[in-house]
């Protein structure tokens, strides 16, 4: 079977990774061909026809300055797609890019598949059209997504398992001790931690990222250290945080969270990842700081909850604090409870684990790989 994937962002690779792996292994000739990071080139055995990288950008302002890259790389795209004219074209998340590429190759006759659904129930719910009429199959991560799009009229949307789960477990179980960790990444301080995620985007890091640094310098009995992400360089956290002691520790985000006392995590699927290893946490998301965007934000939005924790459980396991409410005073009110013994610390834990319930077993890359190579 011929395989084209395209993945936007570092968690869309990993994710994306994790699939070809299992395609792999249930269907050794496969043939692939992706557009995406560094972890799917190893799993695939072969360099990016284009790399994520290239592909990233956020925020209204970042879009329109970035017009004519995004739509330079959507020819590209469909030119690589048209040329390869692959069996199924796998998408995986990234909705603003991936459904054009889903209308195109649909119209030239290509099964699409798409792994890891657009968050259609949060905002932008008219792309559902677009699903129904272009995207043959769904694969879920998300137990509530099946119902979600059934409601809707669509009844090909699957829940497979979240990957983030076996991800997780599989990170705990080859968790290096405390010590190893601290001396590979160069952290002579024994005072417990304090773990920032502040997003895998340029603009997220740049809006959270010094918040975040404030609110962590008000616990000198703690010391703070910042999750990479892999596409971002040092010198780029260095500039942003304009801290000359700042730590930062790549590729080993999982085990910053476990050994961290608790976090402050940038909303998307980090807040997942951080309650799957069971560390509390405040979800930060700053934008452009307006009270006005906030009011925006809560008119476009169709849900409750932003966090995946709260999203799943249906209940305000951890707190959000969004836009013009993420403020060093807000962060370290609903921080400070969390870095001891408290209720607070209790009922985020409790929830964590009624949501690890609610997402099951299942090995989600393994299971879409045999549905995808089935059809």
């Amino acid at each position: 079977m011929k395989i084209f994937l395209v993945a936007g962002e570092a968690s869309g690779d990993l994710h994306a990774s994790r699939l070809i792996e299992s395609l792999r292994k249930q269907d050794e000739g496969c043939e692939i061909r992706f557009i995406g990071g560094d972890l799917m080139a190893v799993k695939a055995g072969r360099d990016p026809e284009l790399h994520y990288s290239n592909l990233n950008v956020m925020g209204f302002s970042e879009v329109i300055r970035n017009l004519g890259k995004i739509f330079r790389n959507l020819r590209l795209a469909k030119d690589m797609i048209r040329r390869f004219r692959p069996d199924v074209l796998i998408l995986v998340d990234f909705p603003g890019f991936n459904l054009r590429l889903a209308k195109f190759a649909s119209r030239l006759g290509i099964r699409v598949d798409y792994y890891i659904s657009p968050k259609l129930w949060a905002w932008k719910e008219w792309r559902i059209k677009t699903v129904k009429k272009y995207v043959d199959r769904m694969y879920s991560i998300l137990p509530f997504e099946p119902d979600f799009y059934r409601k809707r009229g669509y009844d090909r949307c699957v829940y497979v398992g979240n990957p983030s789960v076996e991800e997780i477990a599989y990170a705990m179980g080859h968790i290096s001790p405390l010590r190893h960790f601290k001396e590979r990444q160069g952290i002579d301080d024994d005072r417990p931690i304090i773990a920032l995620v502040p997003g895998s985007r340029r603009g997220e890091i740049r809006n959270n990222l010094p918040l975040m640094i404030e609110a962590a310098k008000r616990y000198p009995d703690f010391q703070y250290v910042v999750a990479a992400a892999p596409s971002i360089p040092e010198k780029f956290y260095r500039e942003v945080a304009r801290d000359p002691g700042l730590k930062v520790a790549f590729g080993a985000t999982p085990t910053l969270v476990k050994y961290s006392r608790a976090a402050l995590v940038t909303s998307g699927t980090a807040t997942l990842e951080t309650a799957l290893v069971g560390t509390p946490q405040v979800v930060c998301y700053r934008a452009n700081g307006k009270k006005w965007s906030y009011k925006i934000m809560e008119k476009l939005l169709k849900v409750k909850y932003v966090s995946l924790p709260n999203l799943i459980v249906g209940n305000a396991v951890v707190p959000e604090l969004l836009v013009n409410r993420c403020t060093v005073p807000h962060i370290c009110r609903e921080l400070s409870p969390l870095l001891q013994p408290s209720p607070k610390r209790d009922w985020q834990l409790n929830g964590y684990r009624m949501m690890t319930r609610k997402l099951g077993t299942h090995n989600a890359p393994e299971y879409a790989a045999e549905l995808i190579l089935a059809d």
